[in-house]
């Protein structure tokens, strides 16, 4: 998966939009004004040339879930800089399956939604 299928996965999500707060190279995918993934090139900052042609996602994970990614994906890390219990960043390098990554998109998004108003979470569920 790029970075275009992975943005436009994250938008077809329903209430999905695309902010920048961070600058116009970190994308922030946000469902009801929450917070689901975040979407940049590389290390975002450090020096390793050969990630800066890599696009890193960060998606929210059960905790027990998060640990068990990084152990099965070399790809999966703890989450750059975000909290490391609760969220992933996954590494667009084309080593994870692509539904791998649908289904810890579907997750995130599913984790945060979970955590809103019953009414927020109703009205997003009327649009999936």
């Amino acid at each position: 998966m790029d970075q275009q299928q992975a943005r436009e996965y994250l938008l077809n999500k329903p209430f999905s939009v695309e902010t920048f707060p961070f600058g116009e190279d970190v994308s922030v995918f946000k469902v009801k004004h929450k917070m689901f993934a975040t979407l940049a090139r590389g290390k975002m900052g450090k020096s390793d040339n050969e990630s800066e042609d890599i696009y890193w996602m960060n998606l929210k994970s059960d905790p027990q879930e998060a640990i068990m990614l990084r152990d099965i994906f070399p790809s999966v890390i703890p989450g750059y800089h975000m909290s490391k219990v609760h969220w992933n960043t996954v590494k667009l390098d084309g080593s994870v399956p692509v539904g791998e990554i649908q289904r810890m998109m579907d997750n995130s998004f599913n984790l945060v939604v979970g955590n809103m108003t019953k009414a927020d979470q109703q009205s997003i569920l009327l649009h999936t």
